[in-house]
């Protein structure tokens, strides 16, 4: 929301579907969810490689910096979508239409291009575990949050999933050890969630519930990314296919939770309407056609810059359009949150000796 789930490299099962699997922890999406699946196939059918682009026509490479402006802005508005949405709908109703949205562009495009859905038991039952934590729980609780929250916070919030990444993936995952780099980046990211939140004035103004769903949602996307991550690595299938799928599994499993815990809308006011319509199918479908596209052809280092507008057009657009309120420590801190993902993401220079971990590529 990420998409949500959100470009990322392959290697945590973030959002991008074009990388292997190698690294830790990488900036996600707003809408990490549906391409997180997309990463374990890398390298197999249907997904180029690390460091590998697809070929650029001149008018293609011409137009990749629309297209990610498309982006920024697309998930940048999905929070505004939410708030919106559940200004007419309850928030599971709003989850629910998002991901079957999202699943209907996917499933239109899949039919198109003449796609077959995974057939083996074993990958739908992975799919489902990764469904639940990489969508339809953290959609949820993010819809759940904006009845409480501004959408600019759980636009902040959102941000905070690369640190939740590589704080679980040391203890998940073996080979991955920080540097003293990415351990300062984590704990300026979080020292910038206690400056969002107004931590030396007792946390007062802000909704301590609807925050820590939105950073709960966050940690989810991270767990749904460790656990494709050592579940469904190889899997030769397409990143369309898979992320279809995946979406498809969420819009069941919301199908049959929602009815159980609201009741059906007396109404359907047309402004929450779109707003959902527009979270689905632009935030949650197209957005990640769009993100797939720009990997493979502007690589996945440059595509993942879109993680770092989101916060920045999230906040922009609930000020402006929802005039929500803004104390100077949300835009400060946001900035302190970006800075400590951003190191947890960063590299050794160029020309600094490191030994490769197990199963690492060249990039």
């Amino acid at each position: 929301m990420s998409t949500a789930t959100g470009a990322a490299t392959a290697s945590s099962a973030t959002t991008n579907p074009s990388t292997t699997i190698t690294t830790t922890t990488a900036p996600p999406t707003a809408d990490a969810c549906t391409t997180a699946t997309a990463t374990a196939s890398a390298g197999s059918g249907g997904s180029p490689r690390t460091g590998a682009t697809a070929p650029k026509s001149p008018g293609r490479a011409f137009g990749w910096p629309l297209r990610f402006a498309v982006l920024c802005l697309v998930w940048g508005f999905s929070f505004l979508f939410i708030k919106v949405g559940t200004q007419g709908f309850a928030p599971l109703q709003v989850t629910l239409g998002r991901v079957a949205f999202g699943a209907l562009v996917l499933l239109i495009v899949v039919a198109l291009k003449r796609e077959r859905l995974p057939r083996s038991p074993r990958v739908w039952a992975h799919l489902t575990v990764a469904a639940f934590f990489l969508n339809a729980l953290p959609f949820s609780l993010f819809a759940y949050s904006e009845l409480t929250i501004p959408s600019t916070l759980a636009g902040i919030c959102n941000a905070t999933s690369p640190l939740w990444g590589m704080a679980l993936s040391v203890v998940a995952l073996a080979e991955d050890r920080p540097s003293r780099r990415r351990v300062a980046g984590l704990g300026l990211g979080f020292l910038g969630v206690l400056t969002v939140l107004g931590a030396w004035q007792g946390f007062a103004g802000t909704d301590l519930t609807g925050t820590a769903m939105a950073l709960g949602a966050s940690l989810s996307y991270a767990i749904g990314w460790i656990y494709v991550r050592r579940t469904l690595a190889g899997v030769p299938h397409s990143h369309l296919s898979m992320s279809s799928a995946q979406l498809l599994l969420a819009t069941v499993q919301l199908a049959v939770v929602t009815p159980l815990f609201t009741t059906a809308p007396a109404g359907f006011p047309v402004i929450p309407l779109f707003a959902v319509i527009a979270l689905g199918a632009l935030g949650t479908g197209l957005a990640f056609l769009i993100q797939y596209g720009l990997v493979a052809e502007i690589g996945p280092t440059t595509a993942q810059m879109v993680t770092y507008f989101i916060p920045v057009i999230a906040t922009a657009a609930g000020v402006t359009l929802l005039h929500e309120q803004l104390s100077w420590n949300t835009p400060v801190g946001a900035l302190v949150v970006l800075a400590g993902a951003a190191l947890t993401q960063s590299k050794p220079r160029p020309g600094t000796r490191s030994l490769p971990r197990p199963g690492s590529t060249t990039r």
